[in-house]
C-alpha cells in the first residue's frame, strides 16, 4: 500500500497598490490585503507512477481592484471577496514515456462585504464554479525515432459572471490544444497548437460592452536549448 500524507496550510498577504493609482473620485487606493488556508491528502497508485493530490481551501482577499463599470477609464475596490472550492490533481507517467497530468477545480466565490450594497452577495466575476483540464504526452525512448514527442489535450472552463453586477453570463467552454516536438541532447524544437479546433469564446469581460474573445487557432514555433 502506498503511503498517504495530509497536510494542512496557512498565510497572510499584503500587496501596496500600485503608484498614482485612484479611482473616479481621486482617491488613492488601499493596500491589498488576504489570508488563506488549505487542507488536502496526496498519495501514490500504480507502484508510484501517478501521484494524487485532493485539497480544500479558503482565501479572503480585501480591497481587491477591479475595473469600474460605470467608469471604464478607472478601477474601484471591492470590500471583501471570498472563494473556497475543492481541487483535485492527477500528474505521473503510465508508462515510460507516456505522462499525463488531469485536474478538476470547483470554486464557490462570494463578494462577502463591499461599501455598495448592489454588489454583496454576488459572484466575483470572470471566475468559474466549474473548471477541468486534462494533458498527456508520448515521447519514444528508443529507435531512430528517440526524442520525438507529441501530445495532445482539453481545457474545460463553465460558466461565469461577467460583471460585478452579474447582469449576463459568459458561456463555458472547451478548448484543444496540441504539440508535437523533437528533443536531442541539450536541444528541444516544438510547434504548440492552441484553440486546434478555432472554438470561438470568450475569456473574460470587464462589462457588457468590454468582453473579450479569446485567441484563435494559434501555432507557435519555439526552440531551446538547456545548459
Amino acid at each position: 500500500m502506498q503511503p498517504v500524507s495530509l497536510y494542512a496550510s496557512y498565510s497572510r498577504s499584503f500587496q501596496p497598490s500600485a503608484a498614482g493609482s485612484r479611482n473616479a473620485d481621486n482617491i488613492p487606493f488601499e493596500p491589498t490585503k488576504g489570508k488563506s488556508f488549505e487542507v488536502g491528502v496526496k498519495s501514490d497508485f500504480f507502484d508510484g507512477r501517478l501521484s494524487a493530490t485532493l485539497a480544500v481551501y479558503q482565501i479572503t482577499k480585501q480591497n481587491i481592484v477591479v475595473p469600474d463599470p460605470a467608469n471604464e477609464r478607472f478601477n474601484l475596490q471591492i470590500g471583501e471577496q471570498r472563494s473556497r472550492g475543492i481541487e483535485l490533481d492527477v500528474a505521473g507517467e503510465i508508462l515510460t514515456g507516456w505522462k499525463i497530468i488531469a485536474s478538476y477545480a470547483y470554486i464557490d466565490p462570494e463578494i462577502t462585504e463591499d461599501t455598495r450594497p448592489e454588489y454583496k452577495g454576488n459572484e466575483p466575476s470572470n471566475v468559474a464554479r466549474n473548471s477541468a483540464s486534462l494533458w498527456t504526452t508520448y515521447e519514444i525512448q528508443t529507435g531512430g525515432w528517440k526524442g520525438l514527442g507529441f501530445g495532445g489535450g482539453v481545457t474545460f472552463v463553465g460558466d461565469r459572471q461577467g460583471d460585478l453586477e452579474n447582469t449576463f453570463t459568459l458561456p463555458s467552454y472547451v478548448r484543444t490544444d496540441a504539440t508535437i516536438y523533437y528533443r536531442r541532447d541539450n536541444w528541444r524544437v516544438g510547434l504548440n497548437i492552441k484553440n486546434l479546433f478555432d472554438v470561438y469564446y470568450f475569456e473574460s469581460a470587464d462589462s457588457i460592452d468590454s468582453v473579450y474573445p479569446a485567441a484563435p487557432f494559434t501555432i507557435l514555433g519555439t526552440v531551446s536549448w538547456q545548459f
